[in-house]
């Protein structure tokens, strides 16, 4: 009987372990959907290597709260960048600012019952909101900003795309026309880990020479969970194979996302 009674709790902790991979597996690609139904705050540090003639070294740190919202057939995705930035003067081998930078809001309108394709559409305002001129562009922006993404099996591949331009703020400062796109591959692993590759490719449609920033890299990540808190981590590292004359050779992303699955 003894026996019976150990096997059968056996049985119980064997399936308990295959739902907890089954649920870290699902958690891991709602976590690489940008257009999840899932409450979630990452937190992306970024670190930008090789910057100006003398090599400074410029640090975002990305705040990047979602929230979605279901209203009948449709989820309203709620996408806030907060970016706090170091930024070094270039032209010097000292000296940097340090704050807030200019605050992006993105809201996607999506299906709230997706098929095969996931996408999304929305707009996309910039904020002038940078606590140093040094750390925003001085203007207020607006723009369309569009997702889509497909997740057959293990992968999750996808694309999200936007383009701001200018229509109020500073009138001594430069106008903006701002391009940004941002491929992402992601291939699941047991365990909660993945590999992933999500660089930002950004063009200022404004510079006469120097348009282009465009990386290629990435790297590995995992969810798992500290007690009843979901978590997401994850590091990257790109090289810029195109780049403005004093624009970053290569970038060092880390991420630790909070997850809140209902």
């Amino acid at each position: 009987m003894r026996i019976v009674k150990l096997l059968a709790l056996a049985g119980m902790a064997a399936m308990c372990a295959v739902a907890q991979q089954t649920d870290d597996a699902s958690l891991a690609k709602a976590a690489q959907n940008p257009i999840a139904k899932l409450i979630s705050v990452p937190i992306q540090n970024n670190l930008n290597f090789g910057l100006g003639p003398y090599d400074r070294i410029q640090n975002i740190t990305n705040i990047q709260p979602v929230i979605p919202v279901t209203i009948g057939k449709w989820n309203l995705i709620n996408r806030t960048i907060m970016p706090v930035t170091r930024q070094p003067d270039i032209s010097s081998p000292e000296g940097s600012v340090f704050g807030l930078g200019d605050i992006n809001h993105t809201t996607f309108i999506s299906p709230a019952q997706p098929g095969r394709v996931v996408w999304g559409v929305g707009p996309s305002i910039t904020l002038r909101s940078a606590t140093d001129d040094m750390l925003g562009s001085g203007k207020w922006s607006a723009g369309p900003s569009a997702v889509a993404l497909t997740m057959p099996g293990k992968w999750v591949i996808g694309a999200l795309v936007s383009n701001v331009w200018s229509f109020a703020g500073d009138s001594e400062r430069a106008a903006v026309n701002a391009f940004l796109l941002q491929y992402f591959v992601n291939y699941n692993l047991p365990k909660g880990w993945y590999l992933s590759s999500a660089p930002i490719i950004t063009a200022n449609w404004k510079a006469k020479n120097g348009r282009w920033t465009v990386p290629f890299g990435g790297g590995v990540g995992r969810v798992f969970r500290i007690g009843k808190q979901a978590m997401n981590a994850q590091v990257q590292a790109f090289g810029s194979s195109v780049r403005p004359e004093n624009g970053p050779s290569w970038t060092l992303r880390m991420q630790l996302q909070f997850l809140f699955p209902k």
